[in-house]
């Protein structure tokens, strides 16, 4: 399989290892100074870029009908009009929060955890997410996409960044100096309190997760989630 790297920052560079591990061959490295693109040598491209270029990079992939896997966040004002235009064009799209196969088996627990939860009203949810310095969005996509999963199967209305008035998830970020990833759900009570957590060793599980979604990626047409790579749906 051809694979081109949009972004190649700590993750492209994990990803091109993973990839070449697997059998796979890196035919673009395209990062900012990028100019001249060959979209024919592609089989499948894996971006993790910078926000202001996801949008353009998932475009251009799909007018030239090259499937895309997206990690990138920070962008997601975005997302809709993506998904509009893969369908419109057939082409074959997928964005996830997290690649980690660890971290979207945990996405599934956390909303589980949340529908027996529901009645049980003395429970208050909070969140933790810690990351490594360098990461710039806060919370991150995964705190987000946990905080959604909740909010669809239970009273809560929305999150929110360091605060949780009524009906209201709090999201607390740290940001650590090499830390690839800690995650927490905390049920908490006056008598006890339930805890969830998934914590990232290294980046290599994310890097993983994406070159697995690029293999399942080949030959569909639409726009995916992990779920369905995983066969969770």
């Amino acid at each position: 399989m051809n694979i081109a790297l949009f972004g190649y920052g700590k993750m492209g560079k994990m990803i091109e290892q993973v990839a070449l591990d697997r059998g796979h061959n890196i035919v673009a490295k395209i990062d900012v100074d990028s100019s001249e693109i060959d979209f024919t040598t592609m089989d499948v491209a894996i971006d993790f870029s910078m926000p202001s270029a996801a949008y353009d990079n998932i475009k251009h992939c799909i007018k030239n009908n090259v499937p895309i896997i997206s990690g990138t966040t920070g962008w997601l004002d975005n997302y809709d009009n993506a998904v509009a235009y893969c369908i419109e064009q057939k082409g074959a799209f997928i964005y996830a929060s997290n690649y980690s196969l660890g971290v979207n088996m945990f996405f599934e627990l956390n909303e589980y955890l949340a529908k027996m939860m529901k009645n049980l009203e003395q429970y208050k949810v909070n969140m933790e997410e810690i990351h490594h310095a360098q990461k710039l969005d806060a919370p991150s996509g995964t705190a987000i996409t946990l905080a959604e999963g909740v909010i669809a199967n239970s009273k809560y209305k929305k999150w929110s960044l360091d605060e949780g008035g009524a009906n209201e998830i709090k999201i607390e970020s740290k940001r650590i100096d090499a830390v690839p990833g800690t995650h927490t759900v905390e049920y908490e009570s006056k008598v006890d309190s339930i805890e969830i957590k998934h914590a990232a060793h290294n980046r290599e599980g994310f890097a993983l997760g994406a070159v697995v979604a690029a293999e399942w990626i080949i030959g569909k047409t639409g726009v995916f989630s992990m779920r369905d790579v995983l066969n969770l749906g």
